[in-house]
C-alpha cells in the first residue's frame, strides 16, 4: 500500500513540475512594462545578446534592400542567410526559457523567413517579390516591438 502512495506522490510531483515548466515556457520571465508593452526581464548580458541579434536582423534587412536596389542578388542572399535559422543554433536554452512563447515564435518566424528570402533570391525571383517578402517579414518586427520591451534585471 505504501508503495502505491509513494508512486502517486511521485506522479503528482512529476505532473506539477511539467505544468510549471510549460507555464514558464509559455509566459517567460515577464512583468508589466512602463509604456503599455510587456517587459521581458533578462540578465543584462542576455538583454545585450538579444539586442545585438535584433541589430543584426536590421543590418540584414538593410543589406537585402540595398541589394535589391542595386540588382545585386548575391548581396541579398548573403544578407538574408546571415539572419537565417543557422544563427539560432547555439542560443542558450536558459535564455530561450525566459522569452515568452509569442516572442520566440515571432523571432523564429523572422529567422525562417530570412532563409526563405535567401532561397527565393537563389531561385532567381524578381527583386519586387523579394521586397514584398522582406516587407512581410518586417511586419513581424513591428508587431514584436509594439508588444515587448527588454528590461535588464538580475
Amino acid at each position: 500500500m505504501k508503495t502505491n502512495q509513494l508512486a502517486q506522490v511521485a506522479l503528482l510531483l512529476w505532473v506539477v513540475t511539467i505544468a510549471v515548466f510549460v507555464w514558464f515556457f509559455i509566459r517567460g520571465s515577464t512583468v508589466a512594462g512602463t509604456d503599455g508593452r510587456t517587459a521581458i526581464v533578462l540578465h543584462p548580458r542576455e538583454r545585450e545578446l538579444v539586442l545585438t541579434e535584433m541589430r543584426g536582423l536590421l543590418a540584414a534587412t538593410q543589406g537585402i534592400l540595398e541589394g535589391a536596389n542595386q540588382g545585386d542578388m548575391p548581396r541579398i542572399i548573403k544578407a538574408a542567410r546571415a539572419a537565417g535559422m543557422a544563427g539560432t543554433a547555439d542560443v542558450n536554452p536558459a535564455l530561450m526559457a525566459k522569452l515568452p512563447l509569442e516572442f520566440k515564435a515571432l523571432g523564429m518566424g523572422v529567422h525562417h523567413e530570412m532563409d526563405e528570402i535567401a532561397k527565393a533570391a537563389e531561385d532567381g525571383k524578381p527583386a519586387a517579390e523579394l521586397l514584398k517578402m522582406t516587407s512581410n517579414t518586417l511586419t513581424k518586427c513591428v508587431v514584436c516591438h509594439a508588444a515587448w520591451q527588454l528590461k535588464a534585471g538580475s
